[in-house]
C-alpha cells in the first residue's frame, strides 16, 4: 500500500446522536493516506461547513434506482458501462467536452444494447472526478521540491511551490464545476439530445481496417433503420429512445469533499453521499482500519472497490464483509485491474474465494490501469490491443469460473485526443503528440471507444450468448 503523506487535519464532529456509532466525519479520526494535509484547518473548516450547506447534487432515490439495476446486473440481466476521464479538470467544464462525452456514452451503449440485447447502466466518470492518487508526494521541477499534482480538487498542475500548496477553497470550486456539468447534461438527456437521432455522426471510415468492419457497417445501418421505423409508425417519439439515465461516479479520494455532502434523507435510512450516484475505493487506500474504508462503510450508495495489485484475497475479503456486511445486492462492484498478463494467474482465485464468501458482487474490468507504460520518449501512454486482451481473457476467465463479468470501466473522452496508440486507425507513438491532453492518464479517443465498445460486445456474445 502506499506511504504518502498522512492526513492530518481534524474537523469538528456535531455531537452524534445516542447509540449513533457512525458519522460522515468518523474518517477524520483515522489515519488516512493520499490527502496531504491542508496548511490553514481553520480555512478548511470554513471551506467545509460551506460546501455542507449547499444542496445536493443528486437524490437519494437516484442512487437506490442504480443500486437496483446494479444488482440486475449482477445476476446477468444487465451491463455497466462505466467510462470517463482520468480526473476531470476545472478549466474542461465546457459544453462542447459533455456534449462529447455524452455523445460517446451513448454511442457505445447503443452498440452494446444492439449487439448483446441486454439492458446497459450507463455510468460516467464525471462531475466530480477531480481527485487522483499518486504514487509519490513530491516531484522536483526546474530544481524546485514541490507537491505531485493530485487533481484540481486538492491543487494546481503549475509548476509552481504555492501553486502545488492544497486549496480548501478548491472543494467549493469542484462542487459548482460538477453543478454546472449534471445541470447541462441532464437538460441534454432530458430534453431531446438523447434522442437516437440526434448524436447521427457515427463513424465509418475509421473501421476500415478492422476485421468486423462489415459487421459494424451493418450495425450502424440497422440502428438507423430501427430508428425510423418506429418514428414512422409513432405519431411521438418513444421515451425510451428520447431520455436516458447517465448515473455519475468518482473515486471517494478527497474524504473532505465527500463527506459534506453526506446525508440523511427524510423517511429513509442511514446517510447517503449525494455528490454521486457511486464512489469507488481505489488501489491504494484500502487500509482496513484507514479513513476511506470507515467512510464508505457508512453510506448506503453503491461502492466499487479496485482489485489488483498487490493483490491481497484476504483484504478484500474483509473489505466486502465490512463495506457490505449485510450481503446487498448491487451495493458492491468490483472492479478488477490486473493487467493483461496477469488475470488467468489471480481472478479465478478471487472469483472463487468471493463465491465462496457468499457476497453477491458486480464484477466490472478495468483494462486501462494494468496497461500503463511509458514510450522511449517518457510519454505516458496505453496500447488498445493490451486493453483488449485484458477485456478478452476476462471474459474467458469468467466464462470458465461459471461466472458473469457484468461491465466494464474505461477511461475515455468523446474528443479526438492522441493518448492510446492502437485501434483500426492505428494511432503510433509517433503520433501521440498530434494531441495529447491528458494531466494524467491515457484515454481512449472517440474513434477508439466506440470500437472497444463493439468489440466488447462480441466477447460477450461469445460467453453468454
Amino acid at each position: 500500500m502506499s506511504t504518502a503523506t498522512k492526513q492530518t487535519n481534524k474537523i469538528d464532529i456535531p455531537d452524534l446522536l445516542e447509540g449513533e456509532g457512525w458519522h460522515p466525519l468518523s474518517w477524520n479520526q483515522k489515519e488516512i493516506t493520499q490527502l496531504p494535509p491542508y496548511p490553514d484547518t481553520e480555512e478548511l473548516q470554513n471551506a467545509y461547513k460551506e460546501l455542507k450547506s449547499l444542496p445536493p447534487l443528486i437524490t437519494s432515490w437516484e442512487i437506490e434506482a442504480l443500486k437496483e439495476k446494479l444488482a440486475q446486473a449482477g445476476e446477468g440481466k444487465a451491463f455497466l458501462l462505466q467510462g470517463g476521464d482520468c480526473a476531470e479538470t476545472f478549466d474542461a467544464c465546457k459544453s462542447v467536452k459533455l456534449v462529447n462525452m455524452l455523445k460517446v456514452m451513448l454511442q457505445m451503449s447503443f452498440i452494446l444494447i444492439h449487439e448483446m440485447g441486454t439492458p446497459v447502466i450507463r455510468l460516467g466518470r464525471i462531475a466530480g472526478q477531480y481527485a487522483k492518487p499518486r504514487s509519490k508526494d513530491f516531484e522536483e521541477i526546474n530544481g524546485l521540491k514541490m507537491l505531485n499534482y493530485r487533481g484540481d480538487l486538492i491543487n494546481s498542475i503549475k509548476p509552481d511551490v504555492d501553486a502545488r500548496t492544497p486549496d480548501p477553497q478548491r472543494l467549493v470550486e469542484a462542487y459548482e464545476k460538477a453543478a454546472l456539468s449534471l445541470n447541462f447534461l441532464r437538460a441534454l438527456s432530458d430534453e431531446g439530445f438523447a434522442d437516437l437521432q440526434y448524436p447521427q455522426q457515427w463513424e465509418l471510415d475509421f473501421m476500415q481496417n478492422n476485421e468486423y468492419y462489415k459487421e459494424y457497417e451493418e450495425m450502424v445501418s440497422s440502428i438507423n433503420k430501427a430508428i425510423k421505423f418506429m418514428d414512422t409508425i409513432t405519431p411521438n417519439r418513444l421515451n425510451t429512445s428520447h431520455k436516458v439515465d447517465l448515473y455519475t461516479s468518482h473515486e471517494a479520494l478527497n474524504l473532505f469533499y465527500d463527506s459534506a455532502q453526506t446525508r440523511r434523507v427524510p423517511r429513509k435510512q442511514g446517510w447517503f453521499n449525494l455528490s454521486a450516484h457511486l464512489v469507488w475505493l481505489g488501489n491504494r487506500t484500502q487500509q482496513i482500519d484507514g479513513g476511506h474504508v470507515e467512510y464508505l462503510k457508512g453510506i448506503q450508495n453503491p461502492v466499487g472497490i479496485k482489485v489488483g495489485p498487490p493483490f491481497d484475497l484476504d483484504n478484500m475479503l474483509r473489505l466486502l464483509d465490512t463495506i457490505n456486511p449485510s450481503h446487498e445486492a448491487g451495493k458492491i462492484v468490483l472492479i478488477t485491474r490486473m493487467g493483461h498478463d496477469m488475470v488467468k494467474k489471480h481472478l479465478p482465485t478471487y472469483i472463487r474465494a468471493i463465491k465462496q464468501n457468499g457476497h453477491p458482487v458486480v464484477w466490472s474490468c478495468d483494462p486501462m490501469h494494468g496497461n500503463t507504460y511509458a514510450t522511449g520518449e517518457n510519454v505516458k501512454t496505453r496500447n488498445f490491443n493490451d486493453i483488449l486482451h485484458e477485456i478478452r481473457e476476462t471474459f474467458e476467465v469468467h466464462r470458465s469460473e461459471a461466472s458473469y463479468l457484468g461491465g466494464v470501466h474505461l477511461e475515455l473522452t468523446g474528443d479526438n485526443v492522441t493518448e492510446c496508440v492502437g485501434g483500426a486507425n492505428g494511432l503510433n507513438e509517433a503520433g501521440l503528440s498530434s494531441n495529447y491532453e491528458t494531466y494524467c492518464d491515457p484515454r481512449l479517443n472517440y474513434e477508439q471507444s466506440l470500437e472497444m465498445a463493439f468489440l466488447v460486445a462480441k466477447e460477450w456474445n461469445k460467453s453468454y450468448r
